[in-house]
C-alpha cells in the first residue's frame, strides 16, 4: 500500500469477522482503501472460533473466501491489535490517524448474564468462553474449566446444541439438561444441529415434559404434538451415539439461583415454574411462584451476547447506540453510531454485524450486514469535500512504540504453513496453536509485549 496522498478515501475497519471482512471487500468495490485492525491474530472472528471444530468443509470454504479478500491490494491487515479503552489502540487513536471513516465490526464481545445469586460459583460459565475454549482461541484455549458429570445449559438455541455436541460426544458427561424459560413450541435450534446429539435424547423424559407443559400450551393455542415433531425433526438422521449421556429438556422454567456447596462449587439450579400467557398477540412466560431445584455440577449460560461497554462507543440495552434518524439508512436500518447525550451521530463512525445488532444471525447474515454497513459508509464518503491521507508507515511506527506485535498478511501465510505442517505430522485435518506466543513464534515474530484484550464481565481472565 502506498503511503503517499491518494485520491481514494481511507476507511478503518475494526474487527475481522465475517461482517468486517465482507464489509472491507464492499468498501474496496466502492473505491476505498481499507486498513483492518483485528483483536485476534487470525481473521475470521466467530467463523474461525465459533463454528464447531469438525465442520471442516464450512470452515475451509470461509477461510478461502477470507484469504481472497485479504489479498486485495487495497486492504492492509493488522492482527493482534485490540482496540478499546484497554487495548493497544483506542477508537479515538484510530479516528485521529486521518481515516475518512471507521466501520466498527467488533462483534458482541461481552456476555449476557441474568444477575442470579450464585453466578460466581465454580462451575458456572458463559457459552462463549466454552466455545472459545474448544475452538482454541487464546487465552480461553488454555484456561481450566471445571466440567462436572451433570451439566445444565440455559437456552435452547444453536449455541446450546453446539455445547451439547461437545459435552455428549467429546466430554461424554452423564447428563445434559437444556433449560428454557418458554415452552416446547419456541425452540430456536436447527434440525441439522440436533442430528449430532439426537440419539442421546431421553424420549421418555421428553414425552413426560411435554405432557407436563401440554395444559399451558393448549391454553395459549399451541399444539404439543406439533412441538414434539419440531423438536425431533432431526432424529431420523441423527448420528450414532458415542456415549450414554442422557440429553433432556426442562421447559417453562426460569432460573432463579445457582445453588452452591460450602466448597464454592455448584450443586443445583433453582428454577421457577412458568405458565404461558397471551399478551398483545404474543406468547409470554409468566411465573407461577413455585420453584424447585435441578441437581447439577456445571451451569452454562447460552442466552446471547452484548457489546463491549469499554470499546469507546455509547451503549444502550447491550448494543452500541445507532442514530434513530439516520442520514444514510440501508434497507431501512441505521448503521450510524450515535451519542444520545449530544443527540448527534458519532461523526464518520458506523457499526455493522453483531456490533450493530448483537447475536443476530449466522455468517450469511453477518456478510450482508457488513456489506450494508459499507454501503452506508460509501454514502457518507460522498458527502466529504475531500479525502484525507493516512500514513501507514506512521501507523506501524505508532504500534511499535506501544510495543504492540502486529501481524500482517504475510505473517498469516507463515502461520498457516506452520499449522498445516503440524496437522500433517499428526494425521489431522487441522491443528491450531493454543497460545498467542506460539503463533507469534511460528511466524518469526518476537513477543515484546502482546497485550491481549479480554472480554468484559465474567470472561475477564
Amino acid at each position: 500500500m502506498s503511503d503517499t496522498v491518494v485520491s481514494k478515501p481511507y476507511v478503518a475497519v475494526i474487527g475481522a469477522g465475517p461482517a468486517g471482512l465482507y464489509g472491507a471487500q464492499q468498501l474496496v468495490k466502492l473505491g476505498a482503501r481499507v486498513v483492518i485492525f483485528n483483536r485476534d491474530i487470525k481473521p475470521g472472528g466467530l467463523a474461525e472460533y465459533g463454528i464447531y471444530p469438525d465442520k471442516y468443509k464450512m470452515k475451509d470454504g470461509l477461510r478461502a473466501q477470507f484469504d481472497k479478500i485479504l489479498a486485495l491490494p487495497e486492504i492492509e491487515y493488522f492482527g493482534n491489535v485490540p482496540v478499546g479503552e484497554h487495548g493497544a489502540l483506542s477508537l479515538a487513536d484510530i479516528q485521529a490517524m486521518g481515516f475518512d471513516a471507521v466501520l466498527v465490526t467488533v462483534g458482541a464481545q461481552g456476555t449476557k448474564w441474568l444477575g442470579l445469586p450464585g453466578e460466581k460459583l465454580r462451575g458456572v460459565y458463559h457459552s462463549k468462553e466454552i466455545v472459545y475454549h474448544y475452538n482454541k482461541l487464546p487465552p480461553f484455549s488454555t484456561q481450566p474449566y471445571k466440567i462436572g458429570r451433570r451439566v445444565i445449559v440455559i437456552g435452547v438455541g444453536n449455541v446450546m446444541m453446539d455445547l451439547a455436541h461437545w459435552l455428549i460426544r467429546e466430554f461424554k458427561v452423564d447428563s445434559v439438561t437444556a433449560v428454557a424459560r418458554r415452552g416446547p413450541a419456541e425452540i430456536k435450534f436447527d434440525k441439522k444441529e440436533f442430528e449430532t446429539v439426537g440419539a442421546n435424547v431421553d424420549l421418555n423424559a421428553l414425552d413426560a415434559e411435554l405432557a407436563r407443559c401440554a395444559p399451558y400450551m393448549l391454553a395459549a393455542g399451541q399444539d404439543p404434538a406439533a412441538a414434539r415433531a419440531e423438536i425431533l425433526a432431526g432424529l431420523p438422521r441423527a448420528l450414532p451415539p458415542v456415549s450414554t449421556t442422557r440429553f433432556q429438556f426442562k421447559f417453562l422454567a426460569s432460573p432463579r439461583e445457582v445453588c452452591g456447596e460450602n466448597d464454592g462449587c455448584v450443586h443445583a439450579l433453582e428454577v421457577e415454574e412458568n405458565e404461558l400467557v397471551r399478551s398483545n398477540g404474543d406468547t409470554k412466560a409468566k411465573g407461577l411462584g413455585r420453584a424447585h431445584e435441578i441437581p447439577c455440577d456445571t451451569v452454562i449460560f447460552a442466552i446471547g451476547d452484548q457489546v463491549d461497554a469499554h470499546f469507546g462507543l455509547p451503549v444502550q440495552r447491550a448494543e452500541f447506540v445507532k442514530n434513530p434518524a439516520p442520514r444514510f439508512p440501508v434497507e431501512g436500518a441505521s448503521y450510524e453510531a450515535y451519542d444520545p447525550q449530544t443527540q448527534q451521530s458519532v461523526e464518520g463512525v458506523f457499526v455493522a454485524g453483531w456490533a450493530r445488532q448483537a447475536s443476530t444471525g449466522l455468517v450469511g447474515v453477518a456478510r450482508k450486514d457488513g456489506a450494508n454497513g459499507a454501503n452506508a459508509v460509501g454514502e457518507y464518503l460522498k458527502t466529504l469535500p475531500h479525502v484525507r491521507c493516512v500514513d501507514v508507515a506512521c501507523l506501524q511506527a505508532r504500534m511499535k512504540e506501544n510495543q504492540t506485535v502486529f501481524v500482517t498478511l504475510n505473517d498469516l501465510k507463515r502461520l498457516a504453513q506452520a499449522e498445516k505442517a503440524q496437522a500433517q505430522a499428526r494425521g489431522l485435518h487441522e491443528w491450531k496453536f493454543a497460545k498467542n506466543e506460539e503463533m507469534l513464534n511460528a511466524m518469526g515474530l518476537s513477543q515484546v509485549s502482546c497485550r491481549v484484550l479480554v472480554h468484559v464481565g465474567q470472561l475477564d481472565v
